[in-house]
């Protein structure tokens, strides 16, 4: 059917949000202005018109249209930005990841980081990034373990209105949103076959077509690949695509665990002990030799993601001015006694209060130490939470004086 003006206008708003339309008109009134307005017009224009008004109008609009872009990036540049440690430490292991660092960055060709959960992956890419000719776009970071195929599709590609059930209004995919920077794939490992075909023919073809789309539309992104995984592994088991494996892991940079890299222990604690001194407002915590060297004897599988979650833990639970070895022994666990999402061993007779405390301190960590929160979280009030946290410091205290004295 022939639509009208205001017909019109609806319908590009609903098709093409991010187009910003201007009304022109030589039979306007108050009210179809207003009707114009609501329908989302950049502005509404009466005939005759001046060229130099009229021009200044447009300019006004495409600047406007150059904001909302820059507006969209920067909110996925938000959701990328964490708080976790700089890359620390001069050991022999990390001196030669700097050196790969400063190679790689210099280059636009894709890059594969391995290593295993918890060892700075997403920190290295960070830093290829900011050493880059890229380092005044965004960064933008897509978590692939967290999405299924469908919304990873979508999340990567953008989709159009009404491409599917629940598609409502246009989105672009961080293949568009990360334009002139860098996209961050972490875990690609675990990204569907299907999904795979459609990342090579992007990072091939440099051109990005969203869900619904018919045409492809030019993207300039440099793409940073992570997995925890051995990646040639999943090729020979038929669970990665070998020419997508060869696409992105031009460039590899593998990162060593944290047992590898024990002298950088002392290092770490330091920085990660400053940097909670900083948010509390308060002087940082120092460690006992004791307690360092259990630190840096202990094996570490959850590599610098573990040993960040026990400084926070012991700064919530230390009421001293040093970290003491009979504070962090509970939380140095054996493999055969480590639970994936309980960092203390379950003593007999005491199950549910070491469950308890574990899931209190892991949530006092996850709210930054903040007793409301964690209260509000756990469902207990903040005097019962005070409590428990008070009589928690007692007991490391008695037990580290305890120590001593056995000592």
């Amino acid at each position: 059917p022939r639509l009208d003006g205001m017909g019109l206008l609806q319908r590009l708003r609903q098709d093409q949000p991010e187009v910003e339309v201007i009304v022109l008109t030589a039979h306007g009134t108050v009210d179809t202005a207003l009707q114009a307005m609501k329908l989302g017009a950049f502005d509404y224009i009466q005939k005759p018109f001046e060229s130099d008004a009229i021009a200044i109008v447009i300019e006004r609009a495409a600047a406007m249209g150059r904001l909302r872009g820059e507006n969209e990036t920067l909110r996925a540049t938000l959701e990328t930005l964490d708080s976790r440690a700089e890359l620390i430490g001069d050991s022999r292991a990390m001196r030669h990841v700097r050196a790969q660092i400063d190679k790689v960055a210099q280059s636009q060709a894709t890059v594969l980081i391995q290593g295993e959960s918890g060892t700075g992956k997403e920190l290295v890419a960070r830093s290829i990034h900011e050493a880059s000719q890229r380092a005044t776009g965004a960064m933008l970071c897509v978590n692939c373990a967290a999405l299924s195929p469908t919304l990873l599709e979508s999340e990567l590609f953008g989709h159009e209105r009404g491409a599917f059930t629940g598609a409502d209004r246009l989105r672009k995919g961080r293949f568009e949103l990360a334009a002139d920077g860098t996209l961050l794939l972490d875990e690609i490992s675990e990204v569907s076959m299907p999904v795979q075909a459609k990342l090579l023919r992007v990072i091939e073809d440099g051109e990005v077509r969203r869900i619904g789309a018919r045409i492809t539309r030019r993207t300039d992104v440099r793409v940073i690949a992570t997995t925890n995984r051995d990646l040639s592994e999943w090729v020979a088991r038929r669970r990665f695509r070998e020419d997508l494996f060869f696409r992105i892991s031009v460039l590899p940079i593998t990162l060593p665990p944290l047992r590898d890299r024990r002298d950088d222990i002392p290092q770490l604690v330091e920085y990660f002990l400053k940097q909670i001194a900083i948010r509390e407002g308060r002087e940082a915590l120092a460690v006992t030799t004791r307690a360092m060297s259990m630190l840096e004897s202990y094996h570490w599988p959850g590599n610098i993601r573990e040993l960040q979650n026990i400084c926070e833990r012991a700064a919530v639970l230390c009421q001293s001015e040093k970290i003491d070895g009979a504070m962090i022994e509970p939380w140095l666990m054996t493999p055969d006694v480590r639970l994936d999402n309980l960092q203390r061993p379950l003593r007999p007779g005491h199950l549910m209060e070491d469950m308890e405390r574990a899931l209190i301190e892991q949530t006092l960590v996850k709210f930054n130490g903040h007793r409301e929160k964690t209260a509000k979280s756990l469902g207990i009030g903040v005097r019962t939470l005070g409590m428990k946290l008070k009589r928690w410091r007692e007991e490391a205290a008695a037990a580290a004086q305890n120590q001593r004295l056995a000592g």
